[in-house]
C-alpha cells in the first residue's frame, strides 16, 4: 500500500483513546503501544501478564499497522507512542522514514538475522504461516483441500475466498505464497498472475478486510489465510475447523516490535520489548497459536494443537526487505490482470 494511504488513514486518528486507557497509569508506570489490539494474538493477556511481572501499564489499542505507521508518521516531532506493533512491510517502510528507535533487546543473539533489522530498528517476536483456513462443516461432504492446485477444482466453485491483495497484507502475504510455491520469485510474480486469474474462474470470495466470522459462519468454507486464525478458530471457538499447509509448500510472515523513536517512557518501552522476547513472553505467543521467534519451552498441549513439524517443513521464508519493496508493484499488476 502506498505511504500517502497509510497517512490517508491516520488522517482521522485521535489520542484520546491511548490517552483515555492511560489516565489511570502515572507517567512512571506507562507504556503506550501502538496496534496492540486484545483480541489479535492475545494482546489483552499479553498486556495483563505485563502488568503482573513488571507492574508497567500498557493500553490496548485498536489500530491496525497502516494506521500505526500513518499516526508514527504525523507524530514525528512530538512523539506519542512508545512501541508500535507491525507486520513485516510496514516496520521496513517506518525504518525508512526513520519514525523508529534503536534497540536491540535481551535475547537479540538467539533470533535469526532475517528476523530482525541489524541497527534494532525492529525485531520479529511471532510469526504466521499462510494457509488454507478450511470450515470443513461447511463443505458438506466435500474434501478438504489439500492443495493450491486442488482450490481451481470445479467442486470448490464459490466456495474459496482470499483478502485482496490490493488492500490487505494477508492478501499479498498469500499471492506472495502462491508465488514461490508456484516457482515465482519476488521479481517474477507471473505464477501467482497466473493462477490468479484461473481462480478467478472459480468464482472467489474476495473480500477487503479480515473475514474470521465468516469462515467460522461457513459465508466462506475456505480461506487463505493465517495458520493462527485457524487454530484460534479450532481450539478457542470450537468449531469444526482445519488448517492446511498445501502441497506445494507457503510461506511464514513475521510481526514485530519497535521502540518508537523518541519514545516518552523510552525505559520502560526497552522493559517492555525485553519482556515479550523473554521465555515467558515467547511462550504467550505459542499460546495463541503463533510461533515464537525464538525456540522456547512450550507445554506440550499447545505444541500438540499446531501441525506437525514435518507439515511445517514445507514452508519457506522470503527476503522481507525485498517482500516490502515489491509490494505496490504486485499491486498494481493485481489490479490490471487479476481484479
Amino acid at each position: 500500500m502506498k505511504l500517502r494511504k497509510f497517512l490517508m488513514l491516520g488522517v482521522f486518528m485521535t489520542l484520546s483513546m491511548n490517552m483515555g486507557a492511560a489516565s489511570a497509569a502515572s507517567s512512571d508506570d506507562l507504556v503506550i503501544c501502538y496496534n496492540c489490539p486484545p483480541q489479535w494474538a492475545d494482546w489483552a493477556g499479553q498486556v495483563k501478564n505485563i502488568k503482573n511481572d513488571l507492574n508497567l501499564t500498557v493500553p490496548l489499542d485498536n489500530k491496525n499497522s497502516g494506521q500505526s505507521l500513518a499516526q508514527i508518521i504525523t507524530e514525528k516531532n512530538s512523539p506519542v507512542a512508545d512501541i508500535v506493533y507491525l507486520g513485516i512491510t510496514a516496520a521496513i517502510e517506518a525504518t525508512k522514514q526513520d519514525v523508529l528507535g534503536s534497540y536491540k533487546p535481551k535475547n537479540w543473539d538467539e533470533i535469526p538475522d532475517d528476523l530482525k533489522d541489524k541497527d534494532g530498528r525492529w525485531v520479529a517476536i511471532h510469526s504466521g504461516t499462510i494457509g488454507l483456513f478450511v470450515n470443513e462443516a461447511a463443505l458438506e461432504g466435500k474434501p478438504v483441500p489439500q492443495s493450491w492446485s486442488d482450490l481451481l477444482k470445479p467442486e470448490y466453485r464459490g466456495l474459496v475466498g482470499y483478502l485482496d491483495p490490493s488492500s490487505a497484507f494477508v492478501g499479498y502475504a498469500g499471492a506472495v505464497a502462491i508465488n514461490q510455491a508456484m516457482g515465482g520469485t519476488l521479481d517474477d510474480f507471473t505464477p501467482a498472475l497466473d493462477y490468479l486469474k484461473k481462480l478467478k474462474q472459480n468464482k472467489p470470495i474476495v473480500p477487503k478486510q479480515t473475514s474470521y466470522a465468516r469462515v467460522l459462519s461457513g459465508e466462506i468454507p475456505i480461506l487463505i489465510d493465517f495458520d493462527f486464525n485457524a487454530y484460534r478458530g479450532k481450539y478457542k471457538d470450537e468449531a469444526d475447523i482445519q488448517f492446511v499447509i498445501p502441497k506445494e509448500g507457503s510461506v511464514t510472515f513475521p510481526y514485530t516490535i519497535s521502540l518508537v523513536k523518541g519514545a516518552p517512557h523510552e525505559a520502560n518501552a526497552k522493559k517492555v520489548i525485553d519482556y515479550l522476547l523473554s521465555d515467558k513472553g515467547q511462550a504467550h505467543w505459542a499460546n495463541a497459536f503463533l510461533k515464537p521467534v525464538r525456540h522456547v519451552d512450550i507445554p506440550k498441549d499447545i505444541a500438540d494443537k499446531f501441525l506437525p513439524d514435518s507439515e511445517y517443513a514445507r514452508v519457506k521464508t522470503v527476503d522481507y526487505t525485498k517482500l516490502a519493496a515489491k509490494q505496490e508493484a504486485f499491486q498494481r499488476m493485481y489490479l490490471d490482470q487479476v481484479n
